[in-house]
């Protein structure tokens, strides 16, 4: 199985760029994030045509997540237990974001994640970002406990870097959210819960550059898209690689995909 992640910043937007990279990638399970639209806007028969089945979620404009296969689709949830909500406005009730989708692809459970940013430390947001983390860990902890041999994995944009090699000048994000060691702590208690990141191990490079500043020609960015796998699953990854090529040209997203190989056969 080939698997891969993307922030795609707008599916509408990048529809075109995604069905190629499909087709060039060979890959079999896409998961998306930022698709930036509601299911009934999401461009499902471009996914159809190219031999895909897909589910989304999103609310509205802002966030969203999305998961295409061509090896089967099937026990779809929208979130996780416990999911914090988030409120954009003092006063409203907060609601569920589109951060969070599941689905079975011949037999691994995958997860597209696209983790809260957290703005600034002193934003609310950040302490939203935390809170969300911890529900998450809190759920990988007891359904590893429950299915130690489920095959599973979250995928996706986390929003989180969780080494300084991982920023291309940490100076420059001192006081900053992403690099903040309570956030680095969330990030790190996942794999404390008993999750494995598969692409460090396997793959070196940025997956995020900036629009300004002409970021990705100087290549000053940023590593903060991961897939955390259950142990069953990790020990069947065996490569993995950054595609680097995909921020280059017109009407690219500021992320590129990670893809890792899975040897489902070999226990």
């Amino acid at each position: 199985m080939r698997l891969a992640t993307w922030n795609v910043n707008s599916i509408r937007a990048r529809i075109d760029r995604v069905i190629a990279f499909l087709e060039r990638s060979d890959t079999d399970v896409l998961a998306m994030q930022e698709i930036k639209c509601r299911p009934d806007q999401f461009p499902t028969e471009a996914f159809t045509q190219a031999g895909y089945e897909v589910v989304a979620h999103g609310l509205n404009q802002w966030n969203g997540v999305a998961i295409a296969s061509r090896i089967g689709l099937s026990d779809v949830v929208h979130q996780f237990p416990d999911q914090p909500t988030w409120a954009a406005k003092a006063g409203e009730d907060g609601v569920v974001e589109a951060r969070a989708l599941a689905a079975t692809c011949a037999g691994v459970r995958v997860w597209s994640i696209y983790a809260p940013n957290g703005r600034e430390l002193d934003h609310p947001h950040y302490r939203y970002k935390l809170d969300w983390f911890a529900a998450l860990r809190q759920d990988v902890a007891e359904s590893l406990a429950q299915a130690p041999e489920q095959k599973t994995i979250f995928v996706g944009d986390w929003n989180v870097a969780p080494l300084d090699t991982d920023v291309w000048d940490i100076a420059a994000w001192e006081g900053k959210t992403h690099v903040s060691a309570p956030e680095r702590a969330a990030f790190a208690s996942l794999e404390q819960a008993g999750l494995v990141e598969i692409t460090r191990p396997l793959a070196q490079g940025y997956t995020y550059w900036d629009y300004k500043g002409l970021a990705f020609p100087k290549n000053k960015g940023m590593r903060i898209d991961f897939m955390l796998a259950s142990p069953a699953l990790a020990q069947l990854a065996t490569s993995a690689v950054i595609d680097r090529d995909e921020r280059k040209g017109k009407g690219a997203s500021d992320h590129v995909p990670v893809i890792v190989d899975f040897d489902l056969d070999a226990n």
